[in-house]
């Protein structure tokens, strides 16, 4: 079930990660160098067209990012974000689709783009059941008698919870972009619905994007920024300080 914040309650931080802090894992990124989209059509592995078109592709595509998820670990990132969130109220919105956040310890991850560790139905998208890391069994059918899919979100498809994260972030006193090409909407968008007060962070290790002078963007990996600062922020904190210049 999905929190949804009480609209008069403030959250001190929310963050919003994409394929880079995963990069740290092991991970492939879909757009970089060498990312899972380089010779991979997007139409046909990610979306309904391509579903419908072939769908044991799609299946051996999702099969192979599951094997591949069972094999890494959370990263230092992962990790000290969820040390961060057994000490102050902090919510992560993520576009990832791995479960790296959660091993790691988080626990209220909301993922905006499903979930790669579960199947849903085809015909009732309530309907889901998790396979952890095995492949999915092109003969298995949910309780209603139609097929399963990934429990993907995938271009051209509307984003259920993205109402939930625009909750979300129009709370936030603070908000720290991560790993992510801000370059895949409406999820790119999201920070801009924070309140004009909210210090926006935007972390990246070859940052291109560009954004108003409000964003301080640490020109950074996930692994070498996220440490310094989830310290800068406790630090805060404990001294009542609600805003402050980003580690380098």
């Amino acid at each position: 079930m999905i929190d949804v914040p009480d609209p008069l309650a403030q959250i001190p931080l929310v963050i919003l990660t994409g394929a880079g802090i995963s990069a740290g894992s092991g991970l492939a990124t879909f757009r970089g160098a060498g990312g899972l989209w380089n010779g991979t059509p997007v139409t046909e592995v990610a979306s309904p067209a391509g579903w419908q078109k072939d769908p044991d592709r799609v299946r051996t595509f999702y099969d192979q990012r599951r094997c591949a998820l069972a094999q890494v670990e959370p990263s230092v990132a992962h990790r000290a974000l969820a040390d961060l969130q057994r000490s102050v109220a902090v919510r992560i919105i993520t576009q990832n689709v791995d479960d790296l956040h959660e091993r790691a310890g988080s626990s209220d991850v909301l993922h905006l783009h499903g979930v790669l560790t579960r199947v849903r139905s085809c015909l009732d998208p309530t309907i889901t059941q998790d396979i952890g890391y095995q492949a999915q069994d092109p003969l298995a059918r949910c309780p209603r008698g139609a097929r399963w899919r990934p429990d993907i979100v995938w271009f051209g498809e509307e984003v259920p919870l993205i109402t939930v994260a625009q909750q979300v972030i129009a709370r936030a006193q603070e908000v720290w972009i991560i790993g992510s090409s801000l370059s895949v909407y409406p999820a790119a968008g999201l920070w801009q619905d924070a309140p004009s007060s909210a210090r926006v962070v935007y972390v990246d290790p070859h940052p291109t994007t560009r954004l108003p002078d409000r964003v301080q963007v640490v020109a950074a990996s996930a692994d070498q920024a996220v440490p310094g600062l989830v310290q800068e922020f406790l630090r805060r904190m404990r001294t009542g300080l609600t805003s402050g210049p980003a580690p380098c």
